[in-house]
């Protein structure tokens, strides 16, 4: 009546193959998935390891690991400018100087052609141009060290309870820092990992602690690193005392968590009011593409939208202030 098939007329027996079919297929689907993802988090987990099969000796995988970050040979920053160089070895990312000029300077051509289509003229597009190619990779790589930083402080925690659990077992501070390299996926595992080559090699706990506290810009591994000195100058446990830091990080970072909650309206309001002007443009762009097109020319047209946009920027950044700060 309602033109459904007659489920009478189907054979039985090919229920069977049709469900075994299927499974089959989400089998198949499963293992694949399972696949990718075990060797994803293999990858993850050893990175350093990587390292150390590829090269013949321990020192040279070493060194070729602190040449990826962006270092020297025995450890140091490689670049004069300092800060560009902290920035990339916080970032964790390899550096490739040359693949990143090319692809800052490829993707700087899209918005270049963009305003040379609707400001109109190169002289607009060439400022345009090299604004992008020059701070493009600097916004990249500071967003993906911002983003590790956060994921180190949040495995931090659970690393220095593997490092208490391996002296209460009696490991010397050397085996139970590189039992958290063997353990623990990355960025945590790399980091113990070079601090515990750079002890193996004959540097001082402290010492080593302090250049993983500066390689990753984070503010707990630096009270972790502050806590290796302080027993090292006074004596005591160690265990005690990194069981004590180890509340101590989780405790802030639940007042982070906390504070972030708290200002996540203010974010919210911060996205809708920066996109709201791009989303209503562009709008009105696609339905009446003259709106703007016919005084898109003018410069009071397009010193006015210069105007808007820095004073954008100038809001953002308020915002910006309002809502993240410093514990």
């Amino acid at each position: 009546m309602f033109g459904l098939p007659d489920l009478t007329s189907f054979d039985t027996m090919l229920i069977i193959p049709a469900v075994m079919a299927t499974g089959a297929v989400f089998m198949a689907i499963q293992s694949v998935l399972s696949l990718v993802t075990e060797a994803q988090t293999q990858r993850i987990v050893n990175r350093r390891l990587q390292f150390k099969d590829r090269y013949a000796t321990h020192n040279e995988a070493m060194v070729e690991l602190r040449k990826s970050r962006g270092l020297d040979k025995d450890g140091n920053l490689a670049m004069s400018l300092r800060w560009l160089n902290q920035l990339i070895v916080r970032s964790g990312l390899k550096f490739e100087p040359a693949r990143w000029v090319a692809m800052s300077a490829a993707g700087a051509l899209i918005p270049a052609g963009l305003t040379w289509y609707y400001a109109g003229g190169i002289w607009t597009a060439i400022p345009v141009y090299i604004l992008v190619f020059l701070l493009a990779p600097l916004v990249v790589v500071r967003h993906v060290a911002g983003q590790r930083a956060k994921k180190l402080a949040s495995q931090l925690p659970d690393a220095l309870q593997i490092v208490c659990r391996s002296l209460e077992a009696g490991h010397p501070v050397a085996t139970a820092v590189g039992l958290v390299a063997r353990e623990m996926p990355d960025p945590i595992g790399t980091e113990f990992g070079m601090t515990a080559d750079e002890v193996s090699y004959g540097m001082s706990l402290t010492n080593a602690v302090q250049r993983m506290a500066e390689r990753s810009g984070d503010p707990d591994v630096e009270l972790f690193a502050a806590t290796v000195r302080l027993q090292e100058k006074t004596g005591g446990n160690l265990t005690e005392l990194l069981k004590a830091n180890t509340n101590t990080i989780r405790e802030r970072q639940t007042m982070r968590l906390k504070v972030r909650a708290a200002s996540s309206e203010g974010r919210t309001s911060a996205m809708i009011l920066t996109s709201a002007p791009f989303l209503v443009m562009g709008a009105i762009h696609m339905m009446r593409p003259e709106f703007y097109g016919n005084v898109m020319h003018e410069p009071l047209i397009q010193y006015g939208f210069a105007g808007l946009f820095g004073w954008m920027v100038i809001g953002n950044i308020v915002m910006n202030k309002m809502i993240n700060f410093k514990m």
